[in-house]
């Protein structure tokens, strides 16, 4: 009778709980949404992902049926804006817009670094003859960055007054910038005719405007960083990496090759950068002549991003710092010579 009773029971459980029956693993996303950036060298890799169809190529390796979309979609506040409301899966820009995502979402979202993507200078180029430097900047003077306070061109003048006037004078140059992307900051600076005198530009937009012998550069980058520092870089949300472990690594796979594509062939990434940028006045000659500049990297390794991270911290515009590179980036990258 009591092996009755206990048989009973056994059976009215499994028809009441059918949860304890082994749960499916729950499936990753079916699509990816990429923006492709402000424009320029500086997100050649995401256009050679999107020709070659290299994230769906890993993905099928990975058994996933992926659809990836790239968007139109450029300058940092909009890409930071896209991925926290959800509308792109992951974010193109520089180290010091990803930073302040970085530290805003640990609390939340807890955006992090997938890859740096390329390493290369910025220029600071103007028309006006009497400006021989950033110190020579005062007035009506306009400064066209991709976005006031969080580009890396605001952030680099930003260190460099900190430098050369003291913590107090720390943004004595943001009054000056106003916010443009690349290709509306070249117009502006040939036409001769508007208010932006300067532009905080990166390759090959500066070359095109050093044709006209009217402008001169007066500072870069690599001048106020010491040396090589990353220029863009592909972050997502510990959400997306975490629940999509195949998805993601098809994702740093696919960058990876990228990456190898444009430097093994600096020609064809030419022909390529034409084709899908739309670029108009520029010849192939002219586009891998820039992409051969001994200053222009493209690579995984993140470039002096603690300097910047430091630096934010330093005048708080950073509430949390990072102690060491790897701190905001995914461990999938870890092995990389990073700092």
């Amino acid at each position: 009778m009591m092996k009755l009773k206990a048989a009973f029971v056994a059976l009215t459980i499994a028809a009441v709980v059918p949860a304890l029956a082994p749960i499916p693993a729950q499936a990753e996303v079916s699509e990816v949404t990429i923006p492709k950036g402000a424009g320029g060298f500086g997100f050649l890799p995401l256009q050679v992902m999107e020709k070659y169809k290299l994230v769906e190529k890993y993905a099928k390796e990975a058994g996933l049926d992926l659809k990836v979309q790239f968007l139109n979609l450029g300058g940092p506040s909009t890409v930071n804006d896209a991925l926290i409301s959800g509308s792109a899966h992951l974010a193109p820009a520089g180290p010091p817009a990803f930073l302040t995502t970085w530290a805003k979402t640990q609390g939340s979202m807890k955006i992090k670094g997938v890859a740096a993507m390329t390493s290369m200078p910025m220029y600071l180029n103007t028309r006006s003859a009497d400006i021989k430097s950033l110190d020579d900047v005062k007035g009506d003077d306009k400064i066209a960055v991709t976005a006031v306070k969080v580009s890396i061109p605001a952030i680099i003048m930003q260190m460099y007054a900190r430098q050369k006037y003291g913590p107090d004078e720390t943004t004595r140059f943001d009054k000056f910038t106003v916010s443009l992307t690349h290709p509306d900051g070249v117009a502006a600076m040939l036409s001769g005719h508007h208010e932006v005198n300067l532009h905080y530009t990166s390759p090959p937009f500066f070359l095109r405007e050093l044709r006209d012998p009217k402008i001169h550069t007066i500072q870069t980058s690599d001048d106020v960083m010491g040396g090589s520092t990353t220029f863009t870089m592909l972050y997502t949300t510990s959400k997306f990496h975490d629940e999509n472990p195949k998805t993601y690594k098809a994702l740093l796979d696919a960058l990876t090759e990228a990456i190898k594509i444009i430097n093994s062939d600096k020609r064809g990434a030419a022909k390529l950068f034409l084709e899908m940028s739309g670029a108009k006045g520029w010849t192939e000659d002219e586009i891998f002549e820039n992409l051969s500049r001994p200053d222009i990297h493209f690579t995984t390794s993140p470039q002096n991003v603690m300097k910047y991270a430091n630096f934010m911290a330093d005048v708080g515009t950073l509430k949390v710092r990072p102690a060491s590179w790897k701190d905001l980036f995914f461990p999938e990258i870890h092995s990389v010579d990073g700092n």
